[in-house]
């Protein structure tokens, strides 16, 4: 699951990314208003934790034109501004939490998962289809009860076709899944790690198939 970190404090911005890999999540860092836009433009993401107090402008104009377009994205306000009228206008312009500096990053990512566990957001405890669990807070896949080891890109290429079974997934939206803005990705790095997937669930013996939507994506379902 990949996240937007909109921080111009560039070595918070890094332990934030860090932390967060540590509890399975990947992070794109930028740095100001205009890389924030330009990076949701480009990028489907998870969820954005966004600070306010940005070089180039307040980072809640952001936040109010996701809600304009009535883009549900999930954002986490961080910032020094921990005024009571700072809260309320942080939630009234469309923020889901508010966390104020300093904190604790075990809190940060608490607040995280309970914005992406709530109705109509991405995250759930454990993803199933068919006889095949994935739980999305150990990153652990299970088939019929029995743990399997899956690397990070399989398992992030599972994880957003999972989240979206029985519907297609456009190639973008998987290549943003894993690469993000990371930089230059090979023109068929995606179909490598589909291929990977494939043949890892058809060794564990996972009644799921991905179907490839040529010129457009993938979907998965559970195999007839």
């Amino acid at each position: 699951m990949r996240l937007l970190i909109v921080e111009d404090n560039v070595e918070l911005s890094r332990l934030l990314a860090s932390g967060l890999m540590a509890a399975g999540y990947e992070s794109d860092i930028v740095n100001s208003v205009a890389e924030a836009r330009d990076a949701l433009r480009s990028v489907s993401y998870a969820a954005m934790i966004l600070d306010l107090g940005l070089p180039d402008g307040d980072g809640l104009s952001v936040l109010s034109e996701l809600r304009r377009k009535s883009d549900p994205l999930p954002v986490l306000v961080l910032t020094a501004r921990n005024g009571l009228q700072d809260r309320v206008n942080g939630l009234r312009s469309g923020a889901d939490d508010y966390l104020a500096k300093p904190f604790a990053l075990e809190e940060l990512v608490a607040r995280l998962e309970a914005i992406l566990r709530r109705p109509g957001q991405l995250l759930g405890s454990s993803l199933k289809l068919a006889n095949l669990v994935y739980d999305t807070e150990s990153k652990q896949v299970f088939v019929d009860g029995a743990p399997h080891v899956f690397s990070a890109r399989e398992t992030s290429v599972l994880e957003i076709l999972l989240r979206r079974q029985g519907r297609v997934v456009p190639k973008k939206n998987v290549e943003d899944h894993i690469f993000g803005l990371s930089g230059e990705v090979a023109s068929n790095a995606v179909e490598v790690y589909v291929s990977r997937l494939r043949k890892l669930l058809s060794e564990h013996d996972a009644k799921i198939v991905i179907h490839t939507i040529r010129g457009v994506g993938y979907l998965m379902a559970e195999e007839k």
